[in-house]
């Protein structure tokens, strides 16, 4: 009878793990795509005015963010965004 316990128990983990295993892949394996600028005004924009400005933003944007203002109007634009050079890989 034990080894009957040990076998089902066993294969719960075995499911267990095969469940949780599928449901990361699904997620994308833990790598995220690129924001949109539509998603960062979704979620920065403060004041709504429907514009990303330095005290609004956060991240490489912020640490960035004189470079990425290339008209230097004080307001990160979609375009002057979509134009921005791309992090090439994880900062630490």
């Amino acid at each position: 009878m034990k080894t009957m316990n040990s076998k089902i128990g066993l294969m719960m983990v075995f499911f267990c793990l095969a469940f949780v295993g599928v449901s990361h892949a699904q997620q994308g394996g833990g790598q995220k795509e690129p924001p949109t600028y539509a998603k960062l005004i979704k979620e920065m924009d403060v004041n709504d005015d429907g514009k990303l400005e330095e005290s609004e933003v956060k991240g490489p944007l912020k640490d960035d963010f004189s470079k990425i203002d290339t008209d230097e109007d004080g307001y990160i634009s979609e375009k002057e965004f979509e134009d921005a050079p791309k992090p090439s890989g994880k900062r630490k």
